[in-house]
């Protein structure tokens, strides 16, 4: 689009939030309605004022600070392990308290890492098809990154990071050979984490066939999976779920697809997937404009954001369904959680500060 603000992708980000409101309202209904409501509504207000603020911030200013951008992720997930200041909830070190409200540096770096992915591509240049070394330094940097997230642990939020450093790195030119060999190490490291615990393990076999431990490994993924035929093609109608209360664990969030189709039916849930491949497919559209007017940094950076919405929506779709082990990943703009719910805006405010520079802003 040639106009000052991209309508389609603003208004894809509208409808997911509204979306979002009125499915955290339904599916905590069991647990507190009002106060989640309330918390969700204050994350919104949050979330609205990182967008304005993403916004009116130059992408020419991201890019500088690209650098500091890895270091202060690298800083974040280094201080949630420090005992005392860290929170650990159900095994996991993953937040950081601050008063009534929790941080969770797992999200923030994702947006850090995009940042600092982007800027050192529009850096490279065709240096990252050419030079291994150039190829290499950025990978370590991520892998980092992702030892600190498994020693929180947190293992969803490593496989979104990894995901769109290996398209991002695709993106930039890499060399076929370079890649797959780089893809190959970290399919072998994930998997060899993926078995090193017992508790991974056991998620691991209990979705190849989770009915065969339903009251214990299974239990979360069985109890996802009723909504499906209970739903149907049109679904109980909204408010009607009956996995929401106490049946289904963590419905709100990690689980919030399975009450969508509870009550909204297949053809609810397609609606929402819908939504999200026009919002990923903007970026993509908006990456490439800014591709071809030359503006590296912007491209990579809304490639990032698409790349990291697609992956995290798409994994939370897989969970949901039973294709892939479950895993604490909310689904964009519509589960209940302040930092998810503010880096995804970020993203998308990125993208819009991309589409408005390449038509009418200054670069």
């Amino acid at each position: 689009m040639s106009g000052r603000h991209d309508v389609p992708l603003a208004m894809t980000w509208f409808a997911l939030l509204a979306f979002g409101v009125v499915m955290v309202a339904s599916a905590s209904a069991a647990l507190g309605a009002v106060a989640i409501q309330t918390r969700h509504g204050v994350f919104l207000l949050a979330a609205l004022f990182t967008f304005a603020a993403i916004l009116a911030v130059p992408l020419r200013h991201w890019q500088t600070a690209h650098r500091p951008c890895l270091f202060l992720a690298l800083i974040l997930l280094a201080v949630v392990l420090v005992p005392g200041i860290g929170r650990e909830v159900n095994g996991a070190q993953r937040w950081i308290g601050l008063g009534g409200f929790t941080l969770q540096p797992s999200e923030i770096a994702k947006f850090l890492i995009t940042i600092y992915l982007a800027g050192y591509l529009a850096q490279a240049g065709k240096a990252m098809g050419d030079d291994v070394l150039t190829f290499l330094r950025p990978l370590l940097w991520v892998g980092a990154v992702l030892a600190l997230l498994m020693l929180e642990p947190d293992f969803g939020s490593a496989v979104v990071i990894a995901s769109v450093t290996g398209g991002l790195m695709f993106l930039g030119g890499v060399r076929l050979r370079y890649f797959c060999a780089a893809g190959l190490l970290a399919v072998a490291a994930f998997a060899a984490l993926a078995v090193g615990e017992d508790y991974r393990l056991a998620r691991l076999t209990s979705f190849l066939d989770p009915w065969a431990v339903a009251f214990d490994s299974g239990y979360q993924l069985t109890q996802a999976l009723i909504p499906f035929g209970r739903g149907g093609w049109f679904g109980m109608g909204l408010g009607e779920s009956a996995q929401k209360l106490h049946f289904l664990p963590e419905a709100h969030n990690d689980f919030i697809l399975a009450v969508v189709v509870e009550e909204l039916g297949i053809v609810g849930a397609a609606a929402l997937i819908a939504l999200f491949v026009m919002m990923v497919l903007r970026l993509f559209n908006i990456a490439k404009a800014a591709a071809a007017q030359g503006r590296a940094f912007a491209a990579y950076a809304t490639y990032g954001a698409g790349l990291l919405i697609a992956a995290q929506a798409l994994i939370h779709v897989g969970v949901n369904i039973g294709v892939l082990p479950t895993k604490g990943l909310t689904l964009p703009f519509v589960s209940y959680g302040g930092n998810s719910l503010i880096v995804c805006t970020a993203l998308v405010a990125l993208g819009l500060r991309a589409h408005w520079e390449g038509g009418h802003g200054r670069r």
